[in-house]
């Protein structure tokens, strides 16, 4: 079932009980991170719990973590978190001393308008976020209102479920996302586009693509080398190298290895394809310093999530130390 957004209950709320309740600069007495860390460590914090002030304590307290990207907490996804709820949130991130690395909203998951149906396109709610595409503008509104409630200049978005044939739909696509990037550009607003298996951009070679069709500032990339992993690519250094450097806005952590059989499943960080020390190193080079957000999606044999983020985290914090970015 699709509910509906109301910028009403969404945004007006936001506006005055949650900032009458914790204030706007709040979060900007928070310590920055140690000038000797190359990246803000970062996790998606219901890749550890739902329990979203106990996701926080792990991040803070065991992680190390500055940052953390939110998606989901308390069992609802972040866009249909109430004033209550946020206005929550937030004294929480005050409380373990976290900065919010990026807004994980679904913006533009969903279907093209026209095209043949695409086989991605789930038939049940995703991290419970069942917009339609007639909400998408809504949701890009409330999702930077969103942004500046919490203290952060990146918002993640995506491009569409992926087409077996998008040539005759890429125009319209890339135009839609310069639109955004441009309402994104009036609020101070970083869209990071992330490359997604089941997107239209999916790829390293993909996310180059689409950077080239829509040069803006506001519009980056959310690079996520084990989803490009998934589809055959070589991220790192084959993936990498296709990129425009300075339009990396946000990196994603996970791996993956490949079956026998064919195809890919994930892996803790470290035990999967991806030389992530490598990688580490060259965007450390190549002036990246914004956050590197772990996204276990990998599970351990009992299905735990805190348990698999523990072991991945492990891996990603021996990688960035091994590169020496820790």
């Amino acid at each position: 079932m699709t509910v509906s957004l109301s910028r009403r209950r969404f945004v007006v709320g936001l506006g005055t009980a949650a900032a009458a309740a914790f204030p706007v600069d709040a979060l900007e007495s928070m310590p920055e991170p140690s000038p000797r860390a190359a990246f803000k460590l970062s996790v998606i914090t219901d890749e550890i719990s739902q329990d979203f002030g106990h996701a926080l304590e792990v991040a803070s307290k065991e992680f190390g973590c500055t940052h953390v990207e939110l998606r989901e907490m308390w069992n609802k996804n972040l866009m249909r978190a109430d004033a209550k709820e946020v206005s929550e949130a937030r004294r929480l991130l005050e409380r373990y001393k976290l900065r919010v690395a990026c807004i994980a909203s679904p913006l533009f998951k969903v279907d093209w308008p026209g095209a043949p149906a695409s086989k991605f396109s789930p038939p049940r709610d995703v991290f419970k976020a069942d917009f339609t595409f007639e909400q998408q503008d809504e949701l890009l509104e409330h999702a930077l209102d969103l942004a500046r409630t919490f203290q952060t200049e990146r918002v993640r978005c995506f491009d569409f479920w992926r087409l077996e044939d998008p040539k005759s739909y890429r125009d319209a696509i890339d135009a839609k996302l310069k639109k955004a990037a441009a309402k994104a550009a009036k609020k101070n607003v970083i869209l990071v586009v992330e490359n997604e298996p089941s997107c239209n951009t999916a790829t390293s070679a993909e996310a180059a693509r689409l950077l080239a069709a829509v040069q803006s500032s506001s519009l980056m990339l959310n690079w996520d080398p084990g989803n490009a992993a998934s589809r055959g690519e070589t991220p790192f250094p084959d993936g990498y190298k296709l990129l425009p450097k300075n339009r990396i806005g946000h990196v994603h952590c996970k791996d993956v290895v490949r079956k026998p059989g064919g195809g890919t499943e994930w892996a803790p960080v470290g035990k999967g394809v991806i030389d992530f020390v490598g990688m580490f190193r060259a965007l450390k080079k190549d002036g990246y310093r914004h956050a590197v957000s772990l996204e276990t999606h990998w599970r351990n044999a009992a299905g735990n999530p805190e348990a698999s983020t523990r072991i991945s985290m492990a891996g990603l914090r021996d990688a960035l130390s091994r590169a020496g970015a820790l």
